[in-house]
């Protein structure tokens, strides 16, 4: 095949094989947004760490704020890693 052994064509295409090795290799997706966690998860985290009664949620940035009250009537903020669900702080 004389098309194939052009050297320009040659070129291109293992550049565009290195490429496609490349944006798959990493996780099966090609430019995948970064996974975080729901608003329910959120909630759910929050209340093993601080059982009460959610007063509201809310995604600012890259974290989640919610506010809990407990059985002994003080309120919470308990806020969240959005991307992790990592508990960052409860105040």
């Amino acid at each position: 095949m004389k098309i194939l052994s052009h050297p320009l064509l040659s070129s291109f295409l293992r550049l565009l094989l290195l490429t496609l090795i490349l944006a798959f290799s990493s996780n099966g997706a090609l430019h995948a947004a970064p996974e975080s966690i729901t608003k329910q998860q959120a909630v759910s985290i929050a209340q093993q760490v601080y059982p009460g009664r959610v007063l509201s949620v809310k995604r600012e940035a890259a974290v989640y704020r919610v506010k809990t009250l407990s059985e002994d009537g003080e309120v919470r903020i308990i806020v969240i890693d959005a991307s992790s669900g990592k508990v960052i702080s409860g105040s």
